[in-house]
C-alpha cells in the first residue's frame, strides 16, 4: 500500500472510530519506514501503537467494528447485515472446523501478521452442494470476527453495457478498502465460469477478466470471499487468485446425528435410534436437516406436545426429498 493511501486509511479508520483499523495501518506505515532504512522513526511508531494498544487494555476500550451501511452507488450493490452467528453454531467435520477456526485466528492477530509483512488468509473460494453451510460459514466469520457482512448484489452487478460492470466491481473493491467487512460473492459462478463456454457472452467475460485483475491487487483488510454450488465450471485462472479453497461435503450419518441433535434440542424423545434416522437421512444436506427439524417441532408444538418422536422426523425428510425433486 502506498504512504498516500495508508494516510487516508488512517483517517478513514479514525473518522469511523475503528481503533483496530487504525493501528493495523500505523504498524503497516512503521513496517514501510522500516523497509525504506528509517529504522528510529519505526521503533518510534511502534512504541506509540504498542502504548495505545495498553492504553486500550487498560480502559477497557476495544470497540466493535462501528455499524456501517453502504450509501450512494453502493447501496444497490451491498446488502449489509451484522451476523451474530459463530463456527459454534455450525455442524462441520473437524477438519474443516480447524480450517475455518486458524482464519479467525489469524485475523485476531491481523496487527501482529501484518508487522511481520505477512498478510492473513483474506481470499476465500468456497465450494460443494447445495445446503453443506458456505453460506452460514460466511455469516459466522462475520461473526466470530465483529464485522459487517457485506452480500454482493449479483443481479445489480452484472449489467449489459460495456464496461458498467468492471465500473461496479471497482466501486466494491474500494469499499473493502475503505471499510473493513466480509465481501461475499455468493453463486460465484455466474461471474466466474469458464471464458470459453458456448453461452458466455463479452460482458461477462469482461467481469471475471474485471474481478481477477482487481482480487489481485487488492490489499486490504477486508475478507473476500466467494461461494459457488458448481466448482467444475469455474475458470481455471480463478483458484488460483484465492489464499484459500475450502471444500464443503455432504454430512456423514455421525454429522446427520450431529446436526439432529444439535438443531432438535430439548424437543428429543428418548430412546430415538439415532443410527436408523441418519439412514433414513441420506442425501440430505445441513440445510435440508435443519428444516426438516423445524417442521418436526413447529408440528409438535401445534400440537402441545413437548418432543419430537421419530415418525414426525421421518415424514418431513420426505416433504424435503419431494421438494428437492421438484
Amino acid at each position: 500500500m502506498a504512504i498516500g493511501d495508508q494516510i487516508k486509511a488512517l483517517l478513514r479508520s479514525h473518522i469511523e472510530g475503528d481503533d483496530e483499523h487504525f493501528l493495523s495501518v500505523a504498524m503497516q506505515v512503521a513496517a514501510y519506514e522500516a523497509k525504506r532504512g528509517h529504522g528510529k522513526l519505526a521503533d518510534e511508531l511502534r512504541g506509540l501503537i504498542d502504548e495505545a494498544k495498553a492504553r486500550q487494555h487498560v480502559l477497557g476500550a476495544k470497540k466493535p467494528t462501528p455499524i456501517a451501511q453502504p450509501r450512494g452507488d453502493l447501496a444497490n450493490l451491498l446488502n449489509a447485515s451484522y451476523p451474530k452467528v459463530r463456527l459454534s453454531d455450525m455442524v462441520l467435520s473437524q477438519g474443516l472446523r480447524t480450517r475455518l477456526s486458524r482464519i479467525v485466528k489469524e485475523h485476531r492477530q491481523f496487527t501482529k501478521i501484518r508487522s511481520h509483512g505477512l498478510s492473513p488468509r483474506r481470499k476465500l473460494l468456497l465450494i460443494g452442494p447445495p445446503g453443506t453451510g458456505k453460506t452460514m460459514t460466511a455469516s459466522a466469520l462475520a461473526g466470530e470476527l465483529g464485522l459487517p457482512l457485506f452480500l454482493v448484489r449479483l443481479d445489480a452487478l452484472i449489467t449489459k453495457f460495456l464496461g458498467e460492470t468492471a465500473a461496479k466491481m471497482r466501486l466494491i473493491f474500494d469499499a473493502a478498502t475503505n471499510t473493513r467487512a466480509v465481501y461475499f460473492f455468493d453463486e460465484f459462478d455466474a461471474i466466474a465460469s469458464q471464458r470459453g463456454l458456448t453461452n458466455d457472452v463479452g460482458e461477462v467475460r469482461r467481469t471475471l477478466n474485471s474481478f481477477l485483475q482487481m482480487i489481485e491487487q487488492d490489499d486490504s483488510n477486508s475478507l473476500i470471499v466467494a461461494a459457488t454450488n458448481h466448482a467444475e465450471i469455474l475458470d481455471y485462472a480463478v483458484f488460483r487468485r484465492f489464499d484459500d479453497v475450502v471444500e464443503y461435503e455432504a454430512p456423514t450419518p455421525e454429522l446427520v446425528i450431529e446436526t439432529l441433535k444439535s438443531r432438535l434440542g430439548t424437543f428429543i424423545s428418548p430412546g430415538f435410534a439415532w443410527k436408523s434416522l441418519a439412514n433414513a437421512a441420506a442425501s440430505l444436506s445441513y440445510a435440508d436437516l435443519t428444516r426438516a427439524t423445524q417442521e418436526a417441532i413447529k408440528d409438535a408444538i401445534i400440537h402441545d406436545r413437548d418432543s419430537v418422536n421419530e415418525n414426525d422426523l421421518l415424514r418431513s425428510f420426505e416433504d424435503r426429498r419431494s421438494i428437492q425433486k421438484r
